[in-house]
């Protein structure tokens, strides 16, 4: 245990030879880190992520005990970089090793708390681990209490949308069309939107149903992408 530790602390080094003071100052307001914000406490090295996703990918290889120390960083760099060491992992290990990463994934959810740490591996482990499976998980996470949980749920359906797969992000939207917090309605009206972009007709049909009872942020980011004259109609209903 002693030498994950000392890997762990190995790559924080690495990491902190790349902080930005400027991104130190700015990334916490960014986030949302002040009290009662959503991401209440999060603390923050400064540090870009195409220089978290180059470190990243030179530890890749390292043991789940190594990443789940990572994960108990109070930098938020740290746990963004132990993600990107899965995702990266992921992409290269067979089936055996994608069933290994994405079952230690589920497992360490609630040190995924912030959006973007979602954002950069949910449909890259998740939804691409799901593709030919079972989506229960996915309706397990979408009914859990905690935000990140259910925005893992949703974010992960990009990796099916990417394979024309919509029935997740339809039935998903709907059980969650009533949901209060915003970053959760930006999630699911940009995955609907990307659906659109390859189903535009049965997007329509959605929002021709549901449209009058969308929280009004879900709907404007679900039909970004549609003219002018047709984001009036849908945001006047």
């Amino acid at each position: 245990m002693r030498e994950m530790i000392t890997k762990a602390i190995e790559i924080q080094n690495e990491l902190e030879q790349f902080i930005d003071p400027v991104k130190r100052e700015y990334l916490p307001k960014f986030f949302k880190t002040g009290k009662g914000q959503y991401g209440e406490g999060d603390k923050f090295l400064g540090i870009v992520v195409p220089i978290t996703r180059l470190v990243a990918k030179q530890y890749k290889n390292e043991p789940f005990e190594v990443t789940a120390e990572l994960l108990q960083s109070e930098w938020h760099e740290c746990r963004l970089c132990a993600l990107l060491m899965l995702v990266e992992r992921f992409k290269k290990s067979d089936e055996k090793g994608r069933k290994q990463i994405y079952e230690f994934y589920l497992s360490q959810t609630k040190r995924i708390n912030n959006w973007d740490l979602v954002d950069l591996s949910a449909s890259y482990i998740v939804g691409e681990y799901l593709k030919d499976k079972s989506r229960e998980d996915l309706y397990r996470l979408a009914a859990s209490s905690l935000l990140w949980e259910q925005r893992i749920a949703v974010v992960a359906t990009a990796a099916l949308i990417r394979k024309d797969d919509f029935i997740d992000i339809l039935r998903l939207s709907e059980l969650l069309l009533q949901h209060k917090h915003d970053l959760m309605q930006k999630a699911i009206g940009w995955m609907l939107r990307e659906m659109g972009k390859r189903d535009k007709e049965l997007l329509v049909q959605f929002l021709e149903k549901f449209s009058k009872v969308m929280p009004r942020t879900m709907l404007r980011y679900s039909i970004e992408k549609f003219t002018e004259e047709e984001r009036r109609y849908f945001m006047q209903r």
